[in-house]
């Protein structure tokens, strides 16, 4: 066994998230959007390099915050989040959706300030979602990617739910830099996973 890893899939309604985690899980896709009302949990085992890992990946969380008509947004006390022990965050938004980026932005800083005192930082990698419709994407894709890794210093990665592409890239890419952080006393690891791809599967 490799272990376990605990995952959350973060963003604003209808950018995706639930439709990214059940193409990787399930190889479906939703034609009609249907809100998630709830946080739910996903508990697939994953093969990642020859190893085996339990993943615990969290579908929205009370991370986000209240929305009260004509009001302005509420976070929640982030004691109450139950996100302090995550290994790695997925953080995804609409590319035709500037607004969606803009959550994206809050959630990371929060999830920052929420972080213990001496507490590792837990990789995020943010998600583009929706590349099948790139010609109503509201920035180009290399200013974001630029913004994201130099400025946020988080990774990035486009994909679309929707045709299953890159999906299984991105949780690939999030999972080795989960194992990368968790490891950093070993640099022979952190020069296989710069030199080799890693191969990914569910089982």
């Amino acid at each position: 066994m490799g272990g376990s890893l605990r995952v959350a899939v973060l963003g604003a309604p209808g950018v995706g998230k639930t439709a990214i985690i059940r193409q990787f899980l399930f190889g479906d896709y939703p034609e009609r959007h249907q809100p998630t009302d709830a946080p739910r949990l996903y508990r697939p085992a994953v093969l990642l390099d020859g190893a085996v890992y339990d993943l615990s990946i969290r579908d929205g969380d009370g991370a986000e915050p209240a929305r009260r008509p004509g009001g302005p947004e509420e976070w929640p006390d982030p004691k109450d989040w139950s996100l302090q022990d995550t290994d790695a965050f997925v953080l995804v938004y609409d590319i035709c959706s500037p607004d969606s980026f803009d959550y994206v932005k809050a959630l990371r800083q929060r999830i920052a300030e929420a972080r213990p005192a001496g507490a590792p930082e837990a990789p995020i990698l943010v998600v583009g979602n929706k590349r099948d419709r790139q010609r109503l994407r509201f920035g180009p894709r290399r200013a974001l990617a630029a913004l994201v890794r130099r400025g946020w210093r988080c990774g990035y990665l486009e994909c679309s739910a929707k045709y299953n592409w890159h999906v299984l890239r991105l949780f690939r890419e999030l999972l080795r830099c989960a194992l990368v952080r968790a490891r950093p006393a070993h640099p022979a690891l952190r020069l296989q996973g710069a030199l080799h791809p890693a191969h990914c599967s569910l089982m």
